[in-house]
């Protein structure tokens, strides 16, 4: 595959930033937010924004089933912030009304961090991105409490007091970080996206 097709689903959020970073990345970077342009993608990223905003325009728009199913099919898929939210298999101290994709075998915790004024910066290791600590911007962040045999923890916080917090997991072709690279002008997470999306 020459030029991978990637869509960022476009029903909230920061989809903007990452279609430009999927763009900087190496990737046909376009919005989605209906059935038929979910057709013509090799792969998705699910923004940061709200997590039961865009559950509930996932409904509204019709894209719940086409994505679970683009999912079970092998599709790669990428969550940042509220998107690992909306990747994850369990949900604490979500809306009992909220429902995800659930791709990823693992406990969220929704707003770990704190709220907005909790939101801080700093560096991650990430398994699979050559360089220095991933330059991490947190806000209102989840973290993984509890991950399923087939996940691998690619990142934690090193220091500070969320040390040790698992922020960046992987299951198969689904990718999930908490933290938002799109706005830091470090393209490596999007690189290893498109990286991803051109193996599958």
């Amino acid at each position: 595959m020459a030029v991978p097709v990637i869509g960022v689903l476009a029903l909230q959020g920061d989809v903007r930033e990452h279609v430009a970073a999927l763009a900087a990345a190496g990737a046909d970077a376009r919005p989605v937010r209906r059935p038929g342009e979910l057709d013509a993608v090799d792969g998705l990223v699910i923004p940061g924004g709200e997590s039961t905003t865009m559950s509930k325009l996932a409904d509204i728009f019709e894209m719940r089933e086409p994505i679970d199913k683009r999912i079970a099919g092998g599709m790669p898929v990428y969550g940042s912030c509220a998107g690992m939210i909306m990747l994850a298999s369990e949900v604490l101290d979500g809306r009992a009304d909220q429902r995800g994709f659930a791709g990823i075998e693992m406990t969220v915790r929704r707003n770990a961090f704190g709220r907005q004024v909790d939101s801080f910066e700093a560096p991650v290791e990430i398994a699979g991105v050559p360089g220095e600590p991933f330059h991490a911007v947190f806000i209102r962040a989840p973290w993984v409490e509890r991950v399923g045999a087939s996940v691998q923890v690619i990142g934690k916080v090193t220091g500070g007091p969320a040390a040790e917090r698992i922020v960046a997991v992987r299951q198969g072709n689904l990718l999930a970080t908490s933290f938002h690279p799109e706005l830091t002008g470090d393209l490596r997470v999007h690189a290893y996206f498109v990286e991803l999306v051109r193996a599958a």
